[in-house]
């Protein structure tokens, strides 16, 4: 069954399930983006931060580029006016296009200016480089912020968002401004694989646990971006429509909110690589 979409503020459809790519590379990565491609992904997501653009390349080389729908996202050290065209260039040449469907700054950093940033942006908008901007890891408020701003349409807020850690106010406010929400962390990096309910109901529906867990992102209308080394896995989590949660059964994953981040938490190491900003 072919993947729905959600429309963009340009009128772009953005593919409700994509293959993410966080923490995957070399064989590993190419075997994930070919098993998802000859399956029913087209919308594959990736960072320069994620070290693995070059390997995504190689794989997508043997696709035809106007079917797909593919994402990426600017450092936090290159938010710099230069810095985010240098950046996106370098991407587009290891990803082996000349466009970018989404870009995404891929954390906000307090340092530079995110009008800087988002004049950046359209420049590369303009130029025909990427066909929508978007944001990952932003609150409301720096979202109101960019919003506020730009003058191209933010079309995304990529943010972690996962049973339990469903941002209820965050998520509400995107959709309500026409910012299509995406889920990293879908799954919770597997922590919620594990979780009584969810396993209840995945014997229920004859599902795996991560199908209903995605199911239920699905539902509230946002795309869903899980990853896997697995093949199997990997189909799998594409399989989730022609079938829906009761909703007492969707409730029932509602009450598993703990507010609880696994990654977007007040303390973490900015000088990592998925961040990128030296002491």
């Amino acid at each position: 069954m072919s993947v729905p979409t959600v429309t963009l503020s340009s009128g772009d459809e953005l593919p409700a399930v994509g293959l993410g790519t966080w923490d995957l590379d070399g064989d590993t990565v190419d075997e994930s983006v070919r098993v998802a491609l000859d399956g029913d992904y087209t919308h594959v997501d990736t960072a320069e931060g994620y070290h693995n653009e070059g390997a995504i390349g190689d794989a997508l080389a043997a696709y035809d580029r106007d079917d797909l729908f593919l994402t990426s996202k600017v450092l936090p050290k290159n938010l710099t006016y230069g810095s985010v065209v240098r950046a996106c260039e370098r991407s587009l040449d290891r990803l082996g296009t000349d466009y970018l469907d989404l870009y995404l700054i891929h954390w906000p950093n307090p340092a530079i200016s995110l009008r800087e940033t988002l004049d950046a942006m359209e420049t590369l908008h303009d130029r025909g480089k990427i066909r929508n901007v978007g944001v990952s890891n932003f609150t409301g408020y720096q979202l109101s912020n960019a919003l506020h701003i730009s003058d191209v349409p933010i079309a995304v807020n990529q943010i972690e968002f996962n049973p339990l850690f469903q941002r209820t106010d965050l998520v509400e406010y995107c959709q309500s401004e026409g910012v299509a929400v995406e889920a990293a962390a879908p799954l919770a990096r597997t922590e919620i694989l594990g979780n009584d309910t969810v396993r209840a109901l995945a014997d229920e529906y004859d599902r795996t646990p991560a199908q209903i867990v995605l199911r239920w992102a699905v539902e509230k209308d946002v795309v869903v971006l899980p990853k896997s080394s697995s093949a199997a896995h990997v189909a799998e989590n594409a399989d989730l429509f022609g079938w829906e949660l009761a909703p007492a059964d969707h409730r029932r994953i509602d009450e598993l909110d703990r507010q609880e981040p696994v990654y977007d938490t007040l303390t973490r190491d900015w000088s990592r690589d998925v961040y990128g900003i030296p002491e």
